[in-house]
């Protein structure tokens, strides 16, 4: 059984920066596709940025360019660092894992693993 846990969520003012992290425990196969997902109040779940260890990531077209996912198979950590943040950005931000189609236009409902989330509050 998978468990995922995030971290590193805050306050921050408009042009700042974060750092999320998400440690997974249980088995995740280096093969996974793993991502951060967010949801601001009153509105869906959206796919922020996916990374699949054997190809690359892929970005929302909103944070193209302001986020970066990155991993750490061996320590089985999953981060976003996530920078010039707008108030756009606030949301609750969710870590994700999940075999198969790696990318931001997936499905949420098929990603079987969630973390409990992390609050990201821009103003």
């Amino acid at each position: 059984h998978v468990q995922l846990v995030e971290s590193g969520g805050g306050s921050v003012q408009a042009g700042g920066s974060l750092r999320l992290s998400c440690v997974a425990s249980g088995y995740i196969y280096s093969s996974d596709c793993m991502g951060w997902f967010r949801q601001a109040p009153g509105k869906e779940r959206e796919g922020v940025a996916t990374i699949y260890s054997i190809g690359s990531a892929d970005y929302a077209d909103s944070v193209k360019g302001r986020f970066t996912i990155s991993q750490d198979n061996a320590k089985n950590m999953l981060y976003l660092q996530m920078n010039s943040l707008k108030p756009e950005d606030t949301a609750l931000y969710y870590c994700a894992a999940g075999r198969g189609y790696c990318s931001v236009r997936r499905s949420t409902s098929t990603f079987p693993y969630w973390g409990p989330g992390t609050q990201v509050t821009v103003s």
